[in-house]
This record gives C-alpha cells, sequence and structure tokens, in this order.
C-alpha cells in the first residue's frame, strides 16, 4: 500500500511540474531582460508549491504565524530541516525570498532547472571558496531587501530532531544588521524521512512562523553564541508544538 501510495504522490507532483516547466520557461525568458532579481519567477514557483501541496491527498498543512513577517521588512528567515518535502512546504508561506541551496540541486531534472531559473543561490558546502561566493550574494541580495531563506543545520535531521545550527546564516544578520525570522517545521520528516523515497500514510504537518528577532534582541555579537541561542529556543518550540498536538 505504501508504494502505490508514493507511485501516485510522485507521478502528481513530477506531472505538475512538468505542466507548469514551459509555462515558467516561457515567461522567464519573456521577462529576463527586465526582472533582474527573478522576482516573477520565485511567485510561480510559489504558486507552483502550492498547488501541488493542496493536491497530495497524503497531509495536511497548517500554516500559523505567517502574518508575523511585516511586509516590506528583509529577513533572514531559518527553519530546521526534517525532509526534502520540507523545501516544498516552506512556499505555503507565500513569502518573497532567495533560496540557499546545497549546488547538488543543479544536477536534479526539472528542480535544478527551476533553481537555475530563479536565480537561487547556491553553495558547495566543501568548497571555501563556494562559501565566500556564498555569503557575498547573500550580502547583495539583504542589501536590495531581499529576504534570504536558509537551513541553519545544513542538512536533513535524521531523528526529526533539532541538530547543530551552523554560523552562516547568523552571520550575515550581524554584519547586515537584519532581523531574524524562525520558522519551525514538524512532520515532513514522517512524510518522507530523510534518504527515503516511499511516502508514509497520512500525517499532519506543522509550519509554524515564530516572532523575528530584531538585531537589538540578538543580546551577542559572536555568530557562533547567536546560533546556539536560537538552536535552543527552535527546539523549545519545536517540543511545544509536539505537546499541543499530543494533548488534542
Amino acid at each position: 500500500m505504501d508504494i502505490l501510495r508514493s507511485i501516485i504522490v510522485w507521478l502528481i507532483g513530477i506531472a505538475i511540474m512538468l505542466i507548469f516547466l514551459p509555462v515558467i520557461f516561457i515567461i522567464w525568458l519573456l521577462v529576463l531582460p527586465f526582472d533582474r532579481n527573478r522576482v516573477v519567477i520565485h511567485w510561480l514557483l510559489v504558486c507552483q508549491a502550492n498547488v501541488i501541496s493542496h493536491l497530495v491527498p497524503i497531509w495536511k498543512i497548517k500554516v500559523k504565524g505567517r502574518e508575523k513577517a511585516i511586509p516590506g521588512t528583509t529577513y533572514v528567515i531559518i527553519c530546521n530541516h526534517q525532509s526534502i518535502l520540507d523545501i516544498l512546504i516552506i512556499y505555503c508561506l507565500r513569502y518573497r525570498f532567495k533560496w540557499i541551496s546545497k549546488i547538488e540541486v543543479i544536477g536534479v531534472p526539472v528542480l535544478g532547472w527551476y533553481v537555475s531559473m530563479a536565480d537561487y543561490i547556491l553553495v558547495d558546502r566543501g568548497d571555501k571558496v563556494s562559501k565566500a561566493k556564498m555569503m557575498e550574494e547573500s550580502y547583495e541580495c539583504l542589501k536590495k531587501d531581499i529576504s534570504i531563506m536558509i537551513f541553519p543545520e545544513g542538512t536533513r535531521s535524521a531523528d526529526n530532531q533539532i541538530s547543530f545550527f551552523k554560523r552562516g546564516a547568523f552571520q550575515l544578520a550581524i554584519t547586515t544588521k537584519t532581523p531574524i525570522l524562525p520558522v519551525i517545521m514538524d512532520g515532513t520528516g514522517n512524510v518522507l524521512p530523510k534518504h527515503g523515497i516511499i511516502f508514509g500514510g497520512f500525517h499532519k504537518i506543522d509550519l509554524r512562523v515564530l516572532d523575528p528577532v530584531s538585531p537589538e534582541s540578538f543580546g551577542t555579537d559572536n555568530c557562533d553564541e547567536l546560533a546556539a541561542k536560537f538552536q535552543e529556543m527552535m527546539k523549545e518550540e519545536l517540543q511545544k508544538i509536539r505537546d499541543e498536538r499530543g494533548s488534542k
């Protein structure tokens, strides 16, 4: 049953992506000279992701706190990472941002093409030059009032818990004096765990936006200390979500 369900879900997702692909490509060509920040392409990907998210019948997505992001404010958006599905679900926030993504994504058919057309920021995690370039491109985006979206863990959790936060996102926030917008995701790891391709049964997915934290409230200029503070805070918030779900 799980295999049949998974085949259906993959077919739905792939079919929608292939239907959208020529449309997005044509629009990308038309707006290429004018849409320097690839805003149009990003919003098309938001639409596509929301269509997929609402058509797939094996999960129910609950979004809470979306209004906490003040329109017109630039953020370093951080989220915990449980599954490859997180990329799809994050679009349900309907925020404008640039993804920071690992460079391996470029080699994935269709997905890699979308990332290229949207001009998202890529990083080779094992290359110091690539990391430096990623930070420079991220600085430029924030200066242009474009938010950055990053998974500070750097990789998916194997046990659905929040693990060590790397310093990059927090270095960006401190250096550019940009507020941090924390987002908690829970449930995607149960639907499609790390390295898995078989979808589990019906699950609820929680996507919760927490209060933004201004630079004045960081309490430190040390990016490692700030990373540790946010990691601990988000671990506590994740447990609260799970306690609330268990009490219902």
